[in-house]
Formats: structure tokens, C-alpha cells, sequence
């Protein structure tokens, strides 16, 4: 098989399902923001030494090609496919509170920065912010949107947590913000 198909030379791609769409499509660049972003959280857990969060890391990974697929799926009552569950946000929400109990209570904004491990998830959670910036809809009468979207809600928080984790874990400072400059 050929990685190269040409079919993507007249700036458009197809969806799950078969229908060609721009690749200015807003369902492209939810998952093409998606796809920066995993790529992003691929290079925290090649980074960051620590295997309970590298387990974490490649958990969100397989997920986020999760919601990739949901936003892809122009059929999803016909074409069947993997899919976000309440428990997959729930398990996000468990990853957060048990980095953040260990972490000092926060009294004002955090500028990035710090440990380039730090910065990277700082990066990946602006990445993910963006990626459901582009997939929120209010009132969205699909529900694996509505959960992909909060998935991507809880998963830009844990990535604030990490990233304030590995400033811990590296005996790094965080850079608080000082509104009075």
C-alpha cells in the first residue's frame, strides 16, 4: 500500500463514511488539531521518565484517536466505532486529583515555563483548549461530540496539573504571575 493516495491534491479529503469535504472543513481541523496535539502529548511521555504517567500519557493517546474517529464519522449511527464513555472522564478527573493533591494550592496564574517538560504540556493543553474550541457546539444533539468535547475539556486540565507536577518532580519553581509589572 502506498502512503500517498493523490486524492487530497484538490484541497479536499473524505470523511469516515466516504463524503469529500474541504480541508478547511471544520471537522478537519478539530482532528488535524487533535492529531498536533497527541503528537505533543507523544513527546511528553518520550520525555518525561515516569511510568505511572506514561501509562497516563498513552491511555489519552489511544482516547484522543478516539475522538478523532467520532468527529470523522459522518455515519455514526451506521458505522460503528469506538467511543468516549462517561468512565474515560471520569478516569481523567481521577488522574488530576491524584496529581494535584500533591501540589501547593494555586493563589494567582501560572505563566509557562519552568523545565521544557513543563512547557511541552503547557503547549499540548493550549493545543487541546483549541481542539475543543473548534469541536464545542452549545447545544450539540450528538452525544460522543458533547462527550468527546468534554474529554477534551478534562484533558486540557490535566495537562495544566502535569505540566505544574513536573516542575515539582524537577524541583523547578513555577513562574507566578505579577499583575503589577
Amino acid at each position: 500500500m502506498k502512503i500517498y493516495t493523490k486524492t487530497g491534491d484538490n484541497g479536499t479529503t473524505s470523511l469516515i463514511g466516504g463524503t469529500r469535504v474541504s480541508k478547511s472543513d471544520k471537522r478537519i481541523e478539530a482532528y488535524g488539531t487533535i492529531d498536533e496535539l497527541n503528537s505533543y502529548i507523544g513527546l511528553i511521555r518520550d520525555l518525561y521518565n515516569n511510568n505511572e504517567t506514561s501509562a497516563q500519557l498513552l491511555d489519552i493517546q489511544n482516547k484522543l484517536f478516539i475522538v478523532g474517529s467520532t468527529i470523522a464519522n459522518e455515519k455514526p449511527e451506521t458505522i460503528k466505532l469506538p467511543t468516549i464513555e462517561e468512565k474515560d472522564i471520569i478516569d481523567i478527573e481521577r488522574f488530576i486529583d491524584n496529581i494535584n493533591k500533591d501540589l501547593p494550592e494555586i493563589k494567582t496564574f501560572i505563566i509557562p515555563g519552568g523545565h521544557h517538560i513543563s512547557s511541552f504540556c503547557q503547549i499540548a493543553r493550549t493545543k487541546c483548549r483549541k481542539a475543543e474550541r473548534i469541536l464545542a457546539e452549545p447545544d450539540a444533539s450528538n452525544l460522543q461530540i458533547r462527550l468527546s468535547t468534554t474529554y477534551l475539556n478534562r484533558l486540557s486540565d490535566y495537562l495544566f496539573v502535569l505540566a505544574r507536577k513536573v516542575l515539582k518532580d524537577f524541583n523547578k519553581s513555577e513562574i507566578l504571575w505579577n499583575p503589577t509589572l
